[in-house]
């Protein structure tokens, strides 16, 4: 029978009407087109790679998805979880095989080295085939980043009843590519200390739902779990304890597990600010070390900042950040710049001396430390990445090729975007997986997290990417990321407070829209993220439920006015 007998477009009338089984997907492709033949996985089903010499990271992937195909047994998201399939299975056709190819003339590189070239330079986009009558479903793509991409979609087609792997929704065709190159979720592993088990966990759980970038906020002013060869004592001194430390070979290992994933390591260093840690080590780099009362010094404890008007420490920066960036395949690197009390330098002598001798101001101070560690970085062919504060808060010189994190509020983008900047947006109000947990600071029983109140995935789900921007300004918009930080936060609930929440930004920057061109909106958005949520559960993920499971299992029937 010809496909078009077969075919759903996907339609929207008052909403997107998705066919069931679509919830599956997350983030939704760029165009889907879907039938109604129920087509199962055959118990020989294997995945056939002809490609050359395909690289081992691609051939793991393969590997990989062949035991999510076998071992997420999810049953379908509907009251009985598929009891009521099983008519159709019973005469429903076999797929035995998923093709994998590039286009014709691309050589294949491995998935680690494209998943680290500079951003808009990545190929993730993908095709995807599924006939009905079980002929061979192929996967093509421009670059072996591509078809991992590609598996990850394969995978969550597919659900199971008594032994029985299947899809519902052949004949199925689908074109994908991101809307935006940057996908991120940032994670502070400095107040609280993660396992680097706990980190590749969420690497995995990252890499399902298509974020490309980890930003690994590894430093700050409570510790400093960094070993850095060339500046040892930071680490033996600045960790929590040696045991809580990320050697250079964990580094390397998580770098590699990360690339292996379709993700970019983008870490952070956060300068001059966030660094009181450092005079455990270095006590005449530090101004207001541990000085009270903290709050006049610094946004949390302990207080301390960088010495940045002297030039020792300057070059001690530009060193550090250079010896640990070179480590690194990214192309970014994070100086942070966020926070800077000026308070701090107000009656630091060797600050005050400095700039008195110099004749140069705080500011223009900054401006030399900044030029001067951002060269540094830039002489190594990174790019530099920084908070808003550094381009909206002082006047400073940044190289045009700088890019700056969006998160005080969504609505100072446009003033940073303004400036010519690219721009990743980060804003708390929308993105700051830690807000609403209540004040972690002792002393204060009646206090709120300052970011109140809890950012639930509905709510980050509403962000606008292009809001307030001109026409002009959207190519400056790189996407965007959800953060955990860690004041209340560590391997213990990593899992719950992250996920699913954190696939929200992932659909922003991934689909853009749905198929139909239609705007985002969260209630065709829920089931399909249910669908994650219990997806991520099967394979190892605590993540928390978003409703009772007897809304789970009836879509829209717990809607507000339903």
């Amino acid at each position: 029978m010809a496909f078009s007998r077969y075919l759903i477009i996907l339609a929207l009338v008052t909403g997107c009407i998705l066919p069931s089984g679509v919830q599956a997907l997350w983030p939704i492709p760029t165009t889907l087109e879907t039938g109604m033949t129920t087509l199962k996985i055959s118990p020989t089903f294997c995945f056939d790679v002809k490609i050359e010499s395909a690289p081992s990271d691609l051939r793991d992937a393969v590997a990989q998805s062949q035991y999510y195909l076998e071992n997420d047994k999810l049953g379908r998201l509907v009251v009985g979880r598929g009891s009521n399939d099983t008519s159709a299975l019973a005469t429903a056709r076999t797929l035995s095989k998923l093709t994998l190819s590039l286009a014709s003339g691309v050589a294949a590189e491995p998935i680690s080295s494209e998943a680290v070239k500079p951003l808009g330079t990545r190929s993730e986009e993908y095709a995807l085939i599924i006939p009905a009558d079980g002929s061979a479903a192929t996967l093509t793509a421009n670059s072996t980043l591509g078809l991992y991409r590609g598996l990850t979609t394969f995978n969550q087609l597919f659900y199971y009843y008594e032994g029985v792997t299947y899809t519902l929704l052949a004949p199925i065709s689908i074109k994908d590519t991101p809307a935006y190159p940057f996908r991120g979720l940032g994670l502070d592993t400095s107040r609280n200390y993660y396992p680097v088990s706990d980190i590749l966990r969420t690497l995995d759980a990252m890499s399902w739902v298509k974020i490309n970038t980890f930003h690994w906020h590894i430093t700050d002013s409570q510790s400093f779990p960094l070993e850095v060869a060339q500046y040892p004592e930071l680490s033996i001194n600045g960790a929590y304890s040696p045991q809580e430390v990320y050697t250079a070979s964990d580094v390397q290992y998580i770098v590699q597990y990360a690339a292996a994933r379709g993700i970019d390591v983008m870490m952070e260093i956060d300068t001059p600010g966030h660094t009181a840690i450092i005079a455990a080590t270095y006590p005449e780099y530090v101004a207001c070390s541990d000085a009270s009362p903290w709050a006049d010094f610094a946004n949390e404890p302990p207080a301390g900042q960088l010495r940045f008007a002297l030039p020792e420490v300057m070059n001690f920066t530009a060193s550090l950040l250079t010896n640990v960036a070179k480590a690194l395949p990214s192309h970014y690197f994070s100086t942070g710049g966020d926070e800077l009390n000026t308070n701090c330098y107000a009656n630091d002598y060797l600050t005050e001396q400095q700039l008195n001798r110099t004749g140069m101001t705080l500011n223009g101070a900054l401006d030399t430390f900044t030029q001067t560690t951002h060269g540094a970085l830039i002489a190594q062919g990174k790019t530099p990445v920084v908070w808003e504060e550094m381009v909206l808060d002082w006047n400073i010189t940044l190289s045009n090729e700088t890019i700056v994190i969006i998160w005080i509020s969504s609505a100072d983008a446009a003033a940073v975007a303004g400036r010519g900047f690219r721009i990743i947006h980060a804003p708390s109000n929308y993105f700051y997986l830690d807000c609403g947990a209540g004040e972690w600071l002792g002393d204060d029983p009646t206090g709120n997290s300052w970011c109140d109140p809890f950012k639930t995935w509905s709510k980050a789900y509403t962000f606008d990417p292009l809001a307030n921007l001109t026409e002009a300004q959207y190519e400056l918009v790189l996407g965007g990321e959800q953060i955990l930080w860690s004041e209340q936060s560590g391997p213990q609930n990593v899992d719950s407070i992250v996920w699913p929440r954190a696939a929200s930004s992932a659909e922003i920057f991934w689909s853009g829209k749905q198929p139909t061109g239609a705007a985002l909106n969260v209630t065709e958005a829920l089931p399909r993220l249910h669908d994650v949520r219990y997806r991520m559960v099967q394979r190892g993920i605590n993540a928390i439920p978003l409703q009772p499971q007897w809304c789970a299992l009836r879509p829209d029937a717990c809607d507000i006015y339903a």
